[in-house]
């Protein structure tokens, strides 16, 4: 198995992994959706993207997306979709992309990085636990605000 971090000329090899990704997270199949975000993430420089590949053929992949820290003056980087085709899982397909992932971080002198699962997504969270990543405690110092623009 190959882990690759894909060139904006390669979208086409996670395009369709991205589209399951967000099926899977119940919305709606949409291609076309999928290659336009995926495409504009890379043509914008805001996302790193690894894609597994085995036999030829892209079977999972991961997106890291920047997070900064004015205060700490760090780059971190927040792994915000892992995606893995059913028939390749319990592979270590996924434990080899959150791998690369950190690796690509600590080499850039980050922290952390930072990860959200849905609470029913037990098969995930015991990746994410076996890899170390630990459950985080709301901070004591900040309090987290969110206004809906859509009102």
């Amino acid at each position: 198995m190959e882990i690759k971090r894909i060139k904006k000329s390669e979208s086409h090899l996670v395009i369709g992994l991205f589209d399951k990704y967000r099926v899977f997270y119940k919305q709606e199949p949409d291609l076309a959706l999928a290659k336009e975000f995926i495409q504009a993430r890379l043509n914008n420089d805001e996302s790193i993207i690894f894609v597994a590949i085995k036999e030829g053929q892209p079977v999972g992949f991961t997106q890291l997306y920047p997070k900064y820290s004015s205060v700490r003056t760090t780059l971190n980087w927040i792994l915000n979709d892992l995606y893995v085709e059913t028939r390749y899982r319990k592979m270590g397909v996924g434990e080899k992309l959150i791998s690369t992932a950190m690796d690509f971080a600590q080499k850039r002198g980050s922290k952390f990085v930072e990860l959200s699962t849905a609470v029913d997504n037990i098969i995930a969270q015991g990746l994410y636990e076996r890899i170390g990543f630990q459950k985080q405690t709301p901070e004591t110092d900040f309090y987290t605000y969110r206004i809906n623009l859509d009102r």
